[in-house]
């Protein structure tokens, strides 16, 4: 198969700053703003040519408005030239171009959807600029790229984060009041793209706009995927999972697709003379968002694959012969690689698609990277040389699904640049570096080799070849013996069950598996942990094989999170506290600044404003949540959050539980000791995946609950429990600014950092946790005294574990007596299945692999202590000061620093 080649046009970029902005409108003229010309194999976005005639010397029009047209029917007046800073006129003339030309769907009709819709192109107008402006400047300085592979990036909505990044928010608001709008009301149009998951898609995505802000070469891979994980639906039964529809109009206004750029990708078929001829082939074409750095004019891009079938995939004699199904065969198996996020893979067929998936990923990703280098080298060298590849180009692989780029960059470089295999690994160790995301054995992905072999014969055969160039190199530690040695080797190859020992031909053997994270490993420059504690449980356990070979090839890198869009877009009320008490808004671009603020912790005057921004951010929360569930929760109670995946590990099990007590002991109070209940609001949210049975049990006891304590006119407003439908970012941007304790309560050892924790301590939130991920740092940056600990630590797991199979485990009677009071029946049904798991001593399903029963007692204590503390207000806001105040290491711009001087060794490129 012949590797798709891709020629570059001889255009000039449209640099807004480069162009002088020559090509103008003129009166009479309706040429769009922008007419781009897709360029290049990867050289920018955009890099094209806007070209509007304009006579000499003429004039540039400015169209004509009525005030406050009706919000049903369309402005007439055609806008012409670019917006001004500060000009809202300007704008308003944009927009009004932009109504009729982009986004009229129906003559005269001016509805909300269709003036978001202008919005969105007027700002993504804005950003083409500043695209074409920063590849025209890295094809021009040639800096070394880092490029980013994940299988998911959680966006959040587009528009006002691109509004704010470029500083033209005011312009656009008061524009759109001539058109009769709100910007804020426009942004409810907009769908969360349908691209992530959880914690590992949305720092993901905060990287890059940190990547942009820190004015970084580098841009994100990833694939477009048209029905996302699934949109939950959330009944009396439980969990309900529905298609994603943020594609069904056929395109986001945030995307721009390149049909210029395609590349092919195989599948099956067999290695003949060491050259792969696959039996499949499918088209992949690009899809590029526009990332937005904020206060510069860098703007990166988020670069989707996506599979759309050519016309001649389609069988029409099939077709015409009655056979329908037959004839659309190819386009459906091409297409069903992108429909899903994280696709079942309990059967085979699902498994094969996870591969699909995964080699799609990485093989278009790196068949363009790989373009773009040597597209830049024959720019300014005239010739490719491969020894130089390295030191262009840095690749991260997000956690083990991008782990096929190892085989794939090997095989491009041995079999169509025609390196030997010493020289294309030795490029490959230089270039390629591995992030591990948590210890839980389904992220350590382990694949089935007779898969594969038949999906990818060619890679397994250097798989195989790193496998045992591998084990040729090793060599026993000082002082091991030749048994042990054997064994810590074992544990350390790519292939498992694969090497038979004497004796092993068992027909029961277990079938061989591929190790993805131990190729990572093995084939990475660097390998990174993403907190302190997580990174010392790979070195110590995860990787303590490989760590003590290749000491100096792991690294920590705490994860953090973009305050822009974590503070200073989703609480402006809180920003605006901030930055009068600090005397600047330079916090939002360095948030160690924001340290400031603990001067001032115990002022009365900013605690009153401190309270003021949150009770504000709960009003707005507070109508949100009855618009989404019909609940009613009251503005005086604590706002108790937990929000993040459905798992056993993340324990939304012990938050049901000590919620389900802590209605039982209301109950059984007396009115007057009622008195001095503090109210909570207890609020969960987050997808347990549509094949996790246990954690779709938890989902249900937590709705069945809700549905009786919301309902009990003689507990009331003291506690109410809510289950928030669909969790993405824009429910985490309402809900976190509105959050007065957040739940971080994993089991020890378990949780590799957690990015909520990080949010939620910006905006001033305490925490009730374990020290387990992130949490840790957490609590050293705020002060012991400022964080509820509770649990187990992370060294004593083991031992307790051990005890529960020993039949040591002596249950507290406070958590007996609220299983009981489950199974009684009190919610509807006795969800034995679900208790089950807290039961016994071992197995699987059983014996309380994650501590619950042990924590449970502890865990009350420290919600005790929570009550405490919330009933002295000014000691309450003086913590929540402090919490913000100490967050500044959590920024991801601290985080993407750090990967850029000590993992890809890339410096900033700024657009002057």
């Amino acid at each position: 198969m012949e590797r798709s080649t891709m020629h570059v046009a001889n255009v000039a970029p449209t640099s807004a700053r480069a162009s002088k902005r020559t090509a103008k409108h003129v009166e009479g003229d309706v040429t769009p703003p922008l007419a781009a010309t897709t360029v290049g194999n990867g050289a920018g976005p955009l890099v094209g040519v806007a070209v509007v005639a304009a006579a000499a010397g003429a004039a540039v029009h400015r169209a004509f408005f009525t005030p406050k047209p009706p919000k049903d029917r369309m402005p007439f007046a055609l806008p012409v030239g670019e917006p001004l800073e500060g000009d809202t006129d300007s704008f308003a003339a944009n927009l009004g171009y932009h109504a009729k030309f982009s986004a009229a769907t129906e003559p005269l009709v001016f509805g909300p959807k269709q003036a978001y819709k202008t919005v969105a192109a007027s700002v993504q107008e804005r950003l083409v600029e500043r695209w074409d402006e920063t590849y025209a400047l890295f094809e021009e300085k040639d800096p070394k790229m880092a490029y980013y592979i994940s299988m998911e990036y959680l966006q959040g909505r587009a528009l006002t984060n691109a509004i704010q990044n470029i500083g033209r928010n005011s312009e656009y608001e008061q524009a759109l009041t001539q058109f009769g709008y709100d910007l804020e009301d426009l942004e409810e149009m907009e769908l969360d793209a349908g691209l992530g998951n959880g914690g590992l898609g949305r720092l993901a995505a905060c990287f890059l706009d940190s990547i942009a802000s820190c004015d970084l070469p580098a841009w994100g891979y990833g694939l477009r995927y048209k029905y996302g994980l699934f949109k939950q639906v959330i009944k009396k039964d439980g969990q309900h999972e529905v298609a994603e529809d943020w594609l069904d109009e056929g395109r986001s206004p945030w995307e721009v697709r390149r049909d210029e750029l395609k590349y092919d990708v195989g599948f099956g078929g067999k290695v003949v003379g060491g050259k792969w001829e696959p039996e499949n082939v499918v088209c992949t074409t690009a899809y590029d968002m526009p990332i937005p750095g904020y206060k510069t004019r860098n703007t990166i891009s988020l670069r989707l694959w996506s599979v759309d079938p050519p016309s001649s995939e389609f069988d029409l004699s099939q077709f015409n012969a009655g056979e329908h199904l037959k004839a659309q065969e190819a386009q459906i198996l091409g297409q069903e690689i992108c429909a899903v996020l994280y696709p079942g893979d309990d059967t085979l067929e699902g498994k094969k698609l996870r591969l699909r998936q995964q080699y799609l990923l990485c093989s278009a990703s790196i068949q363009d990277l790989m373009a773009t280098f040597k597209r830049r080298q024959l720019m300014h060298k005239g010739r490719v040389n491969w020894d130089e590849f390295a030191s262009k180009v840095a690749v991260q692989m997000n956690d083990t699904h991008p782990t096929l780029a190892v085989p794939e960059l090997i095989r491009i470089l041995v079999d169509e640049e025609g390196l030997t295999f010493e020289k294309a690994w030795t490029i490959s160790c230089k270039t390629l570096n591995y992030t591990n995301h948590t210890v839980l054995p389904e992220a350590l992905e382990k694949w089935p080799l007779k898969l594969l072999d038949e999906l990818l014969p060619r890679h397994m055969e250097i798989v195989r070849r790193i496998d045992s160039d591998f084990i040729a190199s090793m060599k026993p530690l000082a002082g091991e013996s030749q048994e042990d040695f054997e064994g810590r080797l074992a544990k350390m190859t790519i292939l498992e069950n694969f090497y038979k020992q004497p004796g092993d031909d068992s027909e029961d053997s277990p079938a061989p598996l591929v190790r993805m994270a131990n190729l990572c490993v093995i084939a990475g420059q660097y390998v990174n942990g993403v907190a302190a504690l997580h990174t010392e449980i790979v070195k110590a356990d995860v990787f303590n094989h490989f760590y003590k070979v290749w000491p100096d090839k792991f690294q920590n890198k705490t994860n953090g999170v973009t305050p822009r869009r974590w503070l200073a877009w989703c609480n402006p009320e809180l920003s605006a506290v901030i930055t009068k008490w600090l005397g600047t808004d330079s916090w939002v671009t360095d948030l160690t600044k924001l340290k400031g603020l603990a001067q001032y912790a115990k002022d009365p005057e900013l605690q009153k404003e401190w309270k003021a921004a949150k009770v504000a951010r709960k009003e707005k929360f507070a109508v949100w949540v009855k618009e989404e569930t019909g609940i009613d929760i009251p503005i005086d109670s604590m706002y108790d959050v937990q929000i993040k995946r459905i798992h056993e590990y993340k324990r939304q099990l012990l938050n049901i539980l000590s919620t389900v007590y802590r209605y039982k002991k209301i109950k059984e109070m007396t009115p007057q000791e009622r008195k001095e209940v503090v109210p909570r609001v207890i609020m969960f949210g987050g997808k347990a995946f549509a094949t996790y049975v246990q954690a779709k049990r938890i989902v249900k006891l937590i709705v069945a609950a809700s549905e009786i304590i919301n309902a009990d006119k003689e507990v009331g407003d003291l506690l109410k429990v809510v289950f928030l439908p669909n969790y993405r970012v824009t429910v985490a941007e309402m809900t976190i600014p509105a959050t007065e304790l957040c739940q971080q309560i994993s089991t020890a050892g378990m949780e590799a950092s957690g990015t909520s924790n990080m949010k939620f301590m910006m905006n001033g939130s305490l925490t009730i946790g374990t020290l387990d991920g992130a949490n840790v740092e957490i609590r050293q940056e705020a002060g012991a005294e400022h964080f509820f600990l509770f649990g187990a630590v992370t060294e004593d797991v083991p031992k307790i574990r051990a005890d529960r199979a020993a039949g040591k485990f002596v249950p507290d009677p406070r958590f007996e007596e609220v299983k009981d009071y489950i199974k009684s029946g009190v919610f509807g049904e006795s969800f034995e299945e679900l208790l089950s798991s807290l039961e016994g001593n071992e197995g699987f399903g059983r014996g309380d692999y994650f501590i619950v029963g042990h924590d449970f007692p502890s865990y009350l204590e420290a919600q005790q202590a929570v009550d405490e503390a919330y009933k002295d207000e000014s000691r309450w806001l003086e913590s929540s000061v402090l919490n913000t105040a100490a967050s500044g290491k959590f920024s991801s711009d601290r985080t993407i620093r750090q990967y850029a001087s000590e993992i890809w060794d890339i410096e900033p490129c700024r657009v002057p």
